[in-house]
């Protein structure tokens, strides 16, 4: 069970992660076009698109098979391992320290950084950390970082999954109860409060984490207000990010706030925790070597694996590039390229599905992957050299035009656009964002560099903004720069302090 993913253990296949939240789409269709995650290197099943399908719970296999499957499942889902030696051996060091703070005397953790700037944490029993490149990233201290560690370590220490496993067993067994001795309206019923009971136990797990993980840091000898502080960039960095993309589309990623959101009742409970050990100043925060440690790290998106740059979408591995409409704000899921527009009144998603070499597009694209398909709209098409074909559809109140591309033997790429009303003028828009998926060039993706962090001191005079300005994000510097150095706006900087930049 991770910090902000539910429970790291029951982590399900890609095709399973996709039809589960395409249950959503009795709620809003577009919610389903920005949330399911496709099955992009496996068979398809018979699913529509935007309709809702229960899925049977898998079975678990033995014990040995399902850690080692779980971490490649991890690695696979956050982009790959980003292998940076200097941030591995400082943060194995800080799990060496939490090892020997721990009363039961197990042997230390070990540290896996996932290639992904998404902020996120988990563990996996018997001795498996990871941590994101956005976590580390957003972190401005070791204190900070050793309050996560532990927190996920309590996880494991304290059986909480098995615990909510438990819970959870005993949820279904009711629901199934009430659906045959009961009314369907009191079966709903028995299950909504089956649904909220588990809720509240998985908050209080992550209650009692948060009390066992600063208690571990600090006797650890780290600052046992890193944890409140840690807490407050995470509500920092999310309204940074709704700010950014739409509800819909903010929700589609499995990201540190996705089920554990940090509540101003959480922080303050961490707050009391730290002041139960001591006043502020006690313990390391131990911030330069920290930073040292990052310095020189890649931040955001990695071109080889998705880079956005404003409107613009690059994936150097796959080999394809994309130009969103105006006014979209796009984000990089594990499974997909997704996009809204201010307000949420319009969105996107391009995604990536295997289909024999056999079957031709106007086939696949009538095949049931999508609900509500318009069979009289399906038409034949090109998209710069490559096989395409194009359809509308509707469901519910949002409206749907979708193109598959033949892009390479085996392999077909869908652009989905959502509106509420497909007009003419929404057509034009969204054809040209079609139009621009092409394959990329080798100078193309060159032209495409990572951004990495660099940690500068500042001098006397030095303001905010003037730091800021030296930020290579493409959107919103000053903003992101205050996020990732744990600053408001109108503060001073501390001349001769360490702060992060992003550069190329």
């Amino acid at each position: 069970m991770g910090l902000f993913v539910t429970n790291a253990g029951s982590r399900r296949s890609k095709t399973s992660f996709r039809r589960g939240f395409a249950a959503r789409m009795a709620a809003a269709a577009v919610t389903a076009l920005l949330l399911a995650a496709c099955a992009s290197m496996e068979p398809q099943d018979s699913t529509p698109f935007n309709a809702a399908a229960p899925v049977p719970p898998p079975r678990p296999p033995a014990v040995d098979e399902k850690t080692s499957a779980e971490h490649r499942r991890m690695i696979a889902l956050f982009d790959g391992e980003y292998k940076y030696p200097p941030a591995e051996a400082y943060l194995n060091e800080i799990l060496v320290k939490l090892a020997n703070a721990d009363e039961s005397g197990a042997e230390p953790y070990k540290v896996t950084i996932l290639n992904s700037p998404i902020v996120n944490a988990f563990a996996l029993p018997p001795g498996n950390v990871y941590v994101t490149r956005g976590l580390l990233a957003l972190a401005n201290d070791a204190s900070e970082v050793a309050a996560v560690l532990a927190h996920e370590i309590a996880h494991i220490t304290a059986k909480h999954a098995m615990q909510r496993e438990e819970e959870e067993k005993r949820a279904a067994v009711i629901s199934q109860a009430a659906s045959v001795i009961q009314s369907k309206r009191k079966s709903q019923e028995v299950e909504a409060v089956a649904q909220r009971t588990i809720a509240s136990f998985s908050r209080q797990q992550e209650l009692e984490a948060d009390q066992i993980g600063i208690r571990v840091a600090a006797k650890a000898g780290f600052d046992p207000y890193g944890a409140a502080r840690f807490l407050n960039a995470l509500g920092r960095s999310a309204a940074l990010r709704g700010s950014l993309m739409s509800q819909y589309a903010s929700a589609g990623t499995p990201d540190i706030l996705a089920t554990h959101p940090s509540t101003p009742d959480r922080v303050a409970q961490a707050v009391n925790a730290a002041r139960q050990i001591g006043a502020p100043g006690i313990g390391k925060a131990d911030r330069a070597p920290y930073l040292a440690a990052i310095d020189g790290m890649t931040f955001g998106d990695d071109p080889a694996e998705g880079a956005i740059r404003g409107r613009k979408f690059l994936h150097g591995r796959l080999g394809f590039a994309f130009l969103a409409p105006e006014g979209f704000v796009l984000e990089n899921a594990s499974q997909a390229l997704l996009g809204a527009k201010a307000g949420g009144a319009e969105a996107l998603r391009v995604d990536s599905v295997s289909v024999p070499q056999a079957t031709p597009l106007t086939a696949y694209i009538a095949s049931g992957w999508i609900d509500g398909l318009n069979e009289s709209s399906i038409a034949t098409s090109e998209v710069n050299g490559m096989p395409a074909a194009t359809a509308t559809a509707s469901a519910g109140e949002w409206r749907f035009l979708l193109t598959v591309i033949h892009f390479e033997p085996g392999r077909v790429y869908r652009l989905i656009f959502a509106t509420r009303t497909l007009t003419d003028e929404a057509k034009t828009r969204f054809r040209a964002s079609i139009d621009s998926f092409h394959r990329v060039s080798a100078d193309e993706v060159k032209a495409v560099r990572p951004l990495r962090l660099a940690i500068t001191v500042a001098k006397p005079g030095d303001t905010i903004d003037a730091l800021a300005a030296r930020m290579a994000v493409p959107d919103r510097a000053l903003d992101y720069f205050l996020l990732i150095n744990g600053l408001a706006r109108g503060e001073p900087l501390q001349g001769g302090e360490r702060y992060k930049i992003v550069v190329e």
